[in-house]
């Protein structure tokens, strides 16, 4: 360990409560890069150029990471170029000061316990940041601020304090953008199934979105009938049923296939929901399995079936009514407690604003809503899907297919969207509208109904980082099971 009086902050009568940090431990770190540049990847996962409290410290470490990225080797000599090398650091040079911290090297199998000690430390000057705010915030709050709101900003702070490890909402360097792009580029050529996001399980659907993104608010909507529950509940459950996870560098666990799932069931219960699932997964009606008319060989399928079901990561909230803010607080509380990797809300229209204000105008209400699911996929980094309802418009047309003008308070939901989905199922409407049998409309109705029975379309009305069109799915109104239908039966694109 290097002497003491080595540090930089040599004064050893501070006239303030220091913030907690470890000199030494950064020292120890950055010589040991410095010597052997395979100590950084040790690190990299999880260690930021700004949980250096040192901020010489910061600027070594920004400079060594730009150099190793690049392939080329970070060392004291390297390094001159890239420094102020004639600055004084106590008695030393940068330049001298640099090769004392490679002299003074802890070995690369160390690093990984000095790198998480650099961040907790960091972790808990952050916290300390955090909490001289709320304490300042309560004594002198704003007229329009309420506690709940202050409770919410904590929150979400803290969140982002666990989550990444920092809080700024500054910018990003474009250079970390274009990190970050080249890193999901790879992810997704690695993945078997080549894509970017998270799969589906429906591989058409799959094909035309690259999975769900990241930080996406998808927007699933649906006149009542046409099955939009339950497409969430089966992407839901195909997600959460394919969940493969690995712990990471800082001792994280990530999911590499599947997800963690959380669903905000405002409409239906626990209950409801869960019959959908096992209906679906043991093949026998939901409608059956409520009246209790299930023999017991269909009984012993169902006990069997929910047993593989409970290992399953799919979490259920069944409050209605909720809130922006209370969602945002359960949504945020679940990633921490049990991780978060997709979110279902079934629907929009059942939530509620938090502000008095918008609570008087629906459209703003909306508005409140639409633009906080976006704020808190982006925060949360998961994609959400959010049921909505379409007007009674599409019932006038001749042509049923739904467009983005029917959804309801449409300005808002389609703006916030980065993808809007619409099921449509041409089955439901024919089924009433059958002619007298035979006559020659029957005819005619028959053959259309032999075309559209077991199908639904999902219309990809807009999608910002991929084309629109219309994706064709079978579809078992019994068991509410959409799947894939074989490769030969493709819709022709019906959206430019």
């Amino acid at each position: 360990m290097l002497d003491a009086a080595f540090r930089l902050d040599a004064d050893p009568r501070p006239l303030y409560r220091e913030a907690p940090n470890n000199i030494e431990a950064e020292q120890a770190l950055l010589g040991a890069v410095l010597v052997n540049n395979d100590a950084y990847y040790r690190v990299s996962d999880f260690l930021k150029s700004d949980h250096f409290y040192e901020p010489l410290h910061r600027r070594i470490y920004e400079v060594a990471v730009d150099l190793i990225r690049m392939g080329k080797v970070a060392d004291p000599v390297t390094m001159r170029t890239f420094l102020p090398i004639d600055e004084k650091v106590g008695d030393l040079t940068v330049g001298q000061y640099l090769v004392r911290l490679a002299a003074g090297a802890v070995t690369v199998i160390n690093a990984i316990d000095y790198g998480l000690a650099i961040r907790d430390l960091a972790t808990r000057r952050m916290l300390i940041a955090v909490g001289e705010d709320m304490v300042n915030v309560a004594y002198d709050a704003p007229v329009d601020m309420s506690p709940d709101d202050q409770i919410e900003a904590v929150e979400r702070r803290l969140f982002e304090i666990t989550e990444t490890g920092r809080h700024d909402g500054g910018f990003a360097s474009f250079d970390d953008a274009i990190d970050r792009a080249v890193d999901m580029a790879n992810a997704a050529f690695m993945r078997d199934s080549h894509l970017s996001g998270i799969a589906t399980g429906l591989r058409d659907l799959d094909h035309r979105m690259g999975g769900l993104q990241p930080s996406d608010l998808i927007i699933l909507a649906g006149r009542p009938g046409m099955g939009k529950t339950s497409l969430a509940t089966n992407i839901a459950f195909n997600i959460a049923a394919a969940y493969e996870s690995a712990q990471q560098a800082d001792g994280t666990v990530k999911a590499t296939r599947g997800g963690v799932v959380g669903f905000f069931s405002l409409e239906m219960s626990v209950e409801q929901l869960a019959t959908r699932i096992i209906s679906e997964r043991a093949e026998i009606s939901s409608s059956r399995i409520r009246r209790g008319e299930v023999s017991e060989a269909e009984f012993e399928k169902l006990a069997t079936c929910s047993q593989t079901l409970r290992k399953i990561p799919l979490f259920i909230d069944q409050s209605g009514g909720i809130s922006i803010a209370q969602l945002a607080s359960r949504a945020r509380r679940l990633k921490r407690q049990r991780g978060l990797d997709m979110m279902v809300i079934d629907y929009v229209q059942l939530m509620q604003g938090t502000s008095q204000r918008a609570a008087q105008n629906r459209v703003q209400e909306v508005t409140e809503i639409t633009t906080g699911l976006k704020a808190l996929a982006k925060e949360l980094g998961v994609p959400i899907i959010a049921l909505s309802q379409l007007s009674r418009r599409t019932e006038d047309r001749d042509d049923k297919r739904p467009q983005l003008s029917d959804l309801r308070e449409s300005g808002s939901i389609e703006q916030d969207a980065d993808v809007v989905l619409m099921v449509y199922r041409d089955e439901y409407y024919l089924t009433n509208k059958e002619p007298s049998p035979g006559t020659e409309q029957h005819l005619k109705w028959e053959a259309s109904m032999s075309e559209a029975r077991g199908k639904a379309e999902v219309i990809i009305a807009k999608q910002r980082h991929g084309p629109t069109g219309a994706v064709e799915l079978g579809f078992q109104g019994e068991f509410t099971r959409f799947f894939d239908l074989a490769d030969c039966d493709r819709l022709p694109e019906r959206l430019g």
